[in-house]
């Protein structure tokens, strides 16, 4: 008779057995619309560590399974969530997860999936609302609750004239003295900040009130943490695109009067009622200027160096130094005004420093002939001048950058020349080796300089060189060892770096469109949130800077000195200003619908649509309203307010169409979720026909 044993089933284990097994669910973060930038950081990041917690790449949080409760937070925080600082606290967690490597992959699944809520969140509202949730400056906290309710700064506004786009959060209390620091430290500060949060998620408030781990945050508003960030993809999609775009056109401005009282804010620009002069801070109308001040530089330089006159210094020699004077000071304005992260990001500025460079080695060569008698010397310093050209000619036609075609390129050239100059190292070190060698054998028949340019000959190419000398520098070594050394530079140098930057040229271009939208977007930033109210074009700055900063040594900075700069910008800039006035009349003469490129009422109206009723019991109650940016203007340019959103939410959009290795990859993926699933349901049937037999 056979036995019957009767089994038992085994016990569930504690770790899920799949990324798509049931696990508990996920209490959504609540964050309250009077919480402040750091309070939301944290609710963000104890919500993203639980969801997160396994390697997926960026497709598989957009496409599959995984990235459920991504699109439960994103639903969540456009119905519920009032909290005006919720894209700077996901952007801001992506920061501090893109810059951990903890070798599993992670951190950079979290830094993708704060990414993907970021842009996701964005197309949920209507484009105005989308434009406000971007523009939102990260106020401080210290300072919070000092600022009047009617919007004027309590200092007439001379913070803002003075306060730097990144400076130092920890200031003094004198609006004359500033800190800013370097890339690499404002960095690190910024990382350290976002540490301090998801690391300390039990600390006690009242230690965390003492010194407030999100201050250099302070007066970011998203577009700049993202740019920052390096989050390229959240840059590149079109609702963002869109907003920075308007700021490109000047449909959205952030100084619409130019008075002692005027404060910096976003608004959509009304021509009625804004002042003209607040144009001169478009980037578009910043760009013109920029090329056309950059031609006329050309000239002067071209007209000097033809002239050449080695006795004396000319009326267009003066005129030069005039312009590199103004073009150097602008230089240090936009230096301090946009920082050194932002700063750096423009390869442009790179050519703008060199350019400098040359001009001041330049000067001082001139001025030092010219007083010594020394002719030889001013020859020379003509001869340096004559290499502003290699970087004032694409200067000038740096306006081309902003094109698609020319934006894409210059990225792909920007890493090739990177690997390009790694890979230049090795090349050194063979061509040491063998150039020592050469000489040291050779030695009575060539001297060192010789044989080094015949060495540079056959690394160029010119191998038959070698063949031709190599039984002249020594009959027993010399062929072997030239031998080997051009099968070294010819072949195998040379097409290991041909593959190199091929590669290199590969990788960049499968996402050049978003390193292309990426650099657009940080000259447009770089141009337009400076806190500087009166902004002199070039060489109008050398006016203010020989009126003003002697001035300043003597004066208080009060309201009447900044209303002097405002008057001296109104006498310098009035022909500018009467140019972009006439083209903004052209313009909408052809396009009178310029403005309603943002959708949406222009009326304020800030009640929302109501959200259905919520399926999770933790949620907390939704507001009805989202609040506005106050104004103290408000029949001034149009301020930016909260419209009802569009009845259907804009789908989901990730830049560049996948490409089909990418469509099988998702696919199979999401077949083996199935798949698991499957498998899960299965081992869950057959434990419980095990039980009741």
């Amino acid at each position: 008779m056979p036995i019957r044993v009767k089994s038992r089933p085994l016990p569930t284990p504690d770790r899920a057995l799949s990324p798509v097994a049931t696990r508990p669910e996920v209490p959504l973060p609540d964050i309250a619309h009077e919480d402040i930038f750091r309070d939301v950081v944290k609710k963000l990041s104890v919500y993203m560590a639980e969801v997160v917690h396994m390697p997926s790449t960026f497709e598989q949080l957009r496409t599959t399974s995984v990235g459920d409760d991504l699109r439960t937070l994103v639903e969540h925080l456009s119905n519920r969530v009032t909290n005006p600082a919720i894209v700077n606290g996901l952007l801001a967690l992506r920061w501090h997860y893109g810059a951990i490597n903890d070798g599993r992959g992670v951190s950079e699944a979290r830094a993708n999936a704060c990414e993907i809520v970021a842009w996701r969140f964005l197309t949920r509202l209507s484009e105005r609302e989308a434009v406000e949730f971007c523009l939102y400056e990260i106020p401080d906290a210290c300072q919070e609750a000092t600022v009047p309710h009617d919007g004027d700064p309590t200092d007439g506004g001379e913070s803002n004239e003075r306060t730097a786009l990144l400076s130092n959060p920890s200031r003094s209390s004198s609006p004359d003295r500033s800190h800013h620091p370097m890339g690499s430290t404002r960095r690190n500060q910024l990382f350290q900040s976002v540490s301090k949060l998801t690391m300390s998620r039990h600390a006690s408030d009242v230690e965390e009130l003492d010194n407030d781990p999100t201050a250099p945050f302070t007066h970011l508003n998203a577009l700049e943490i993202a740019a920052i960030a390096d989050a390229k993809r959240f840059l590149s999609q079109h609702v963002v695109q869109k907003i920075i775009t308007g700021i490109w056109n000047g449909e959205i401005i952030f100084w619409d009067q130019l008075s002692v009282h005027s404060e910096k804010k976003p608004r959509f620009y009304n021509s009625n009622t804004a002042d003209p002069f607040s144009r001169l801070r478009v980037p578009k109308y910043l760009k013109a200027y920029e090329v056309a001040f950059f031609a006329g530089f050309l000239m002067l330089y071209y007209s000097v160096l033809i002239e050449q006159n080695r006795y004396a210094i000319t009326p267009l020699e003066v005129l030069l130094y005039i312009w590199f004077a103004a073009f150097f000071y602008d230089e240090v304005s936009e230096y301090i005004d946009a920082g050194s992260i932002f700063y750096a990001a423009d390869i442009w500025n790179l050519f703008d420093m060199i350019m400098i460079a040359i001009g001041l080695v330049f000067a001082a060569l001139r001025f030092v002939g010219l007083y010594k008698e020394d002719y030889t010397l001013v020859d020379i310093g003509f001869d340096v001048l004559s290499l502003e050209a290699l970087f004032m000619v694409p200067r000038v036609c740096s306006i081309i950058s902003l094109s698609p075609y020319w934006g894409t390129l210059i990225p792909c050239l920007k890493e090739m020349g990177k690997d390009f100059l790694k890979f230049m190292v090795l090349v050194v070190i063979v061509y040491v080796g063998f150039l020592t060698t050469f000489s040291l054998v050779g030695r009575e028949k060539y001297s060192f300089p010789h044989m080094a340019m015949i060495v540079t000959k056959i690394f160029f190419g010119s191998s038959y060189v070698g063949f031709d000398i190599m039984e002249d520098i020594d009959p027993i070594f010399g062929p072997p060892l030239m031998l080997i050394f051009v099968t070294l530079s010819s072949i195998l140098l040379m097409g290991s770096l041909t593959g190199m930057l091929s590669n290199s040229f590969s990788r960049v271009i499968q996402h050049a469109r978003e390193e292309y939208l990426y650099v657009y977007s940080v000259y447009v930033l770089e141009a337009s949130t400076s806190n500087r109210l009166t902004h002199f074009y070039p060489p109008f700055n050398l006016i203010a800077l020989g009126i003003f900063r002697p001035l300043r040594l003597i004066l208080p900075s009060d309201n009447k000195f900044r209303q002097a700069r405002i008057v001296l910008l109104r006498a310098t800039h009035a022909p500018i200003v009467g140019v972009i006035q006439v083209y903004e009349w052209f313009t909408k003469k052809i396009n009178p619908d310029g403005f309603d490129s943002f959708r949406g009422p222009r009326q304020s109206s800030f009640k929302r649509n109501p959200a259905p009723p919520s399926s999770r019991p933790d949620s907390r109650p939704r507001s009805e309203y989202r609040p506005r940016f106050l104004t103290s203007r408000p029949a001034s340019a149009e301020v930016i307010t909260r419209p009802r959103p569009r009845d259907q939410p804009v789908e989901d959009y990730a830049g560049d169409a996948p490409s089909d290795m990418q469509v099988q990859i998702s696919e199979l993926t999401a077949k083996i979720d199935r798949l698991t699933a499957l498998v899960v349901a299965l081992q869950s049937g057959t434990d419980t026909e095990t039980a009741q037999a």
